[in-house]
């Protein structure tokens, strides 16, 4: 793998991208054509992202950076590889179907907000297996941000009953996204692929997993692909997901995730601001004060998350 070197400028001009990208996603989700459904068009995206990764990684491997292609590996850690990619590329195959449904029916805004309840459920998995305990600090954040999440799911009523299904859905966007990418960030660090080899395969797998519940759960359901595949808006979503896959994996390695996640957690309030002009959508007061809540909650828990490791360090 070549070696960079490390630049906080341009860490943090990349999340500023990284940013960007993820603000604009939900939008241009939403404004496919009404008649282009959220599988074909989740698989349209997906074969894009696929047909702009391999350039990529073509020029990456003629210029001499061969990564996990150039390791020598047991029988078994193929088979190991091979199985942690099929199961990765499966979440993230149907993650990018929840997102493109949660976008459609929750609303570009309610999706971009839940879709910010990452940090919860990467919560979970250090109390559930790292058995890490949490401060009171911590849990007061948490509950707090559970709270702001329900209140804007409930529309405000914050009745059991008026809870939306569909933003339930969006909050699986997330829950998958945190699986995958424990195993991912442990494959970066124990092996030598690349960003660029890490994204074709997680897109390729996508693609195909994608495509066989397509073929499946709609008649005709592999016509409806290929001709989603024609759409300007699924190239553009392609384009611009591959994008911002590839400008994060640069970012975090000029500067931590801490730092970058940081920069990026204010991208929702993008989302809500393009979608009045461009969406014709109505932003409620409440979806605004719950997204402050959140992005505080995030900052607060971020910040207790290191002043935890500078102790530990110490």
């Amino acid at each position: 793998m070549s070696r960079i070197s490390p630049s906080v400028g341009t860490g943090i001009a990349l999340s500023l991208v990284s940013l960007a990208l993820l603000g604009i996603m939900p939008i241009i989700s939403n404004l496919r054509p009404a008649v282009l459904g959220a599988l074909p068009f989740a698989f349209a995206l997906s074969v894009w992202q696929l047909i702009f990764a391999l350039p990529c990684f073509a020029v990456e491997y003629n210029r001499g950076t061969r990564g996990i292609f150039a390791d020598v590996l047991s029988p078994r850690q193929r088979r190991r590889m091979a199985g942690l990619a099929l199961f990765t590329g499966g979440l993230f195959g149907l993650s990018t179907y929840l997102y493109v449904l949660g976008v459609e029916q929750a609303g570009a805004a309610n999706a971009a907000i839940a879709i910010q309840a990452y940090p919860l459920f990467a919560i979970l998995w250090e109390s559930l297996f790292l058995k890490r305990r949490k401060t009171t600090t911590e849990l007061t954040l948490t509950f707090l941000l559970l709270g702001a999440l329900y209140y804007l799911g409930t529309d405000g009523t914050l009745r059991m009953s008026g809870l939306s299904p569909w933003f339930l859905l969006a909050l699986g966007v997330p829950f998958l996204w945190s699986i995958a990418h424990v195993i991912i960030k442990e494959e970066l660090s124990a092996t030598t692929i690349t960003p660029i080899q890490v994204t074709l395969i997680r897109v390729a797998i996508s693609s195909v997993f994608l495509a066989g519940v397509l073929g499946v759960a709609l008649p005709s359901g592999m016509a409806l692909g290929f001709a989603a595949l024609l759409q300007p808006m699924a190239v553009l979503m392609g384009l611009v997901y591959f994008l911002e896959l590839i400008v994060w994996f640069y970012a975090v390695r000029h500067i931590d995730v801490s730092l970058a996640s940081s920069i990026t957690t204010p991208w929702p309030a993008l989302t809500l601001a393009l979608s009045v002009p461009l969406l014709g959508d109505r932003i409620e007061p409440r979806q605004i004060a719950v997204l402050v809540v959140v992005v505080t909650c995030i900052y607060g828990l971020t910040l207790v998350g290191l002043r935890r490791a500078r102790q530990v360090n110490v």
